[in-house]
């Protein structure tokens, strides 16, 4: 596959080299890429008959199913746009993305009716709404899509222009941005995904229980595998029993997850971990892996967690530590094939190894821009290259490590804290499970570290012991002023800690809103 070819380009020629292999496990049921072949075809005309033009976006509200992958393909065959919206999303923030993509239709997941039917009362636009049929629940619209018996005439794309999808980000700072992401973008970065992997098509079987409708999730674990020959299995929820079930009973041998995930990992029983005894990959993302989770897990399940990062802006993968090559525990390890990163200043000068700067990328996976946002896509590049917001350093053998996120950098005293270094020395404290550390204002200081902490299940700890502990590892001014203990800490649907939640009940409990 080239990377000038466009997304459906590369879907036709895997279903045609690899036509009788499964392509997609859900629900049990194995469809071949010949089936998800004529399966999206049929789709897309049916798309196209209801006045789905050419760069239309239409929205996609699934959870994880074969549906879901259908729907996807068959909006991209259609030359239409996909709009995928995050299921833990609300009636408002859901509204907000179908208006501003102005999204001709939206496709959904029958479980999620009563918040589309929350959403409906509140757009008057003439929307087609398609609910998908499953085990459980039959849409005649859906059945009446999949069975259409029209001559399919695909679209013509140019995949350097042509949009496939508008990933939205979770808007950290004011409304989400919609990242627009062409065919050439998604292309070169299952290419790049692909190679870095070392996946041998029709062997490799990847589990896929994170979001579709997140970048990692999308990248890696559905359209890498449908347009190189490999097979995913779709898994709903990450209920720790069905996960390895589902991996036992299709012997998969790649397993993406984010920390949270591996951490919640380690809890099971020693006996259960002969269910997971057929990955022989692990690949974590989304957000820093504690080196300490990533030393206990390898030990437990005997199988090494090959880290690696992206921002949804570059389709998303841009590095990750080489498979087979020289792993450095700590690092995201190295730019994958076709994209070149780098460490630059304020000034946006390249910065010498080892220095602290900003991660800077650039490549044919990175975005076009932010839909409708002129100013902030202008903003978001400098010559060229794309401004990751992560902060890090990169050695003299070129691994890549990411020490925070550069709104998240706390400055006490005029010095820089960053909260990883923190975190990484909680992780290895006795007592914690889980732990976010963020910057909290202060008069006398400017900022001050707090450390928000889920304890071990009968294990207790004190704020006094754990400042103690820091203070054996970090200076003074990095160790936490407050210790904040929790039941749980908020997460996203992808299982990442979301700090901006912690930040914003500790502004409450300030009396700052």
């Amino acid at each position: 596959m080239k990377n000038d070819d466009s997304l459906t380009d590369a879907f036709n020629a895997a279903a045609l080299m690899y036509a009788d292999k499964t392509a997609i496990e859900s629900n049990g049921v194995a469809y071949t890429f010949s089936r998800v072949k004529r399966t999206s075809d049929k789709f897309a005309c049916s798309l196209i008959e209801m006045g789905v033009c050419k760069g239309d976006r239409v929205a996609l509200y699934s959870v994880n199913c074969y549906e879901f992958a259908i729907a996807y393909i068959g909006i991209v065959k259609a030359g239409a746009v996909v709009v995928p919206i995050n299921t833990l999303q609300k009636p408002d923030e859901i509204e907000f993305v179908l208006r501003n993509s102005t999204a001709k239709g939206v496709i959904y997941h029958p479980n999620l009716d009563v918040q589309v039917q929350q959403v409906r009362k509140k757009i008057t636009e003439p929307l087609f709404f398609i609910p998908m049929s499953n085990g459980e629940h039959t849409s005649s619209a859906w059945d009446g899509c999949l069975n259409n018996s029209g001559d399919f005439v695909m679209p013509t794309i140019n995949p350097s222009t042509d949009l496939a999808a508008i990933l939205y980000t979770s808007g950290t700072t004011g409304e989400p941005k919609g990242a627009m992401l062409t065919h050439q973008n998604l292309v070169t970065n299952t290419n790049s995904v692909f190679k870095a992997m070392k996946w041998t098509a029709g062997k490799d079987i990847i589990v896929l229980v994170l979001p579709m409708f997140h970048a990692f999730a999308a990248t890696v674990g559905m359209l890498t595998p449908l347009t190189n020959g490999c097979c995913f299995v779709t898994v709903e929820k990450f209920e720790i029993n069905k996960l390895l079930l589902s991996i036992e009973q299709t012997q998969s041998t790649v397993f993406l997850g984010v920390p949270s995930m591996y951490n919640i990992l380690l809890g099971i029983k020693s006996e259960q971990t002969t269910m997971f005894q057929s990955i022989t990959q692990c690949i974590s993302g989304g957000a820093s892996m504690p080196v300490d989770v990533l030393k206990q897990f390898e030990e437990k399940f005997s199988v090494p967690i090959y880290e690696g990062d992206g921002p949804t802006e570059c389709s998303p993968v841009t590095c990750v530590n080489p498979i087979g090559g020289i792993r450095k525990i700590g690092t995201v390890g190295l730019p994958v094939p076709n994209v070149q990163m780098k460490i630059i200043n304020e000034a946006g000068d390249e910065l010498p190894n080892g220095e602290i700067g900003e991660i800077a990328v650039h490549g044919r996976s990175v975005m076009k821009g932010y839909w409708k946002r002129p100013k902030e896509t202008e903003a978001a590049f400098d010559n060229g290259w794309f401004l990751t917001g992560d902060l890090g350093t990169e050695d003299t053998d070129g691994y890549f490590s990411i020490l925070d996120r550069k709104k998240d950098m706390v400055i006490v005293n005029g010095m820089n804290v960053y909260p990883r270094i923190i975190e990484e020395v909680l992780y290895k404290h006795s007592a914690i499970h889980e732990v976010a550390v963020i910057g909290e204002l202060d008069k006398r200081h400017g900022e001050i570290p707090v450390a928000y902490i889920v304890l071990i299940e009968e294990i207790t700890a004190t704020e006094l012991e754990i400042k103690q502990w820091c203070r054996q590892f970090l200076g003074n001014y990095e160790v936490p002023k407050k210790i904040i203990f929790m039941s749980s800490l908020p997460k996203n649907a992808s299982g990442k800690i979301v700090k901006r939640v912690l930040s914003k009940s500790g502004e409450i409990e300030r009396g700052i809103i």
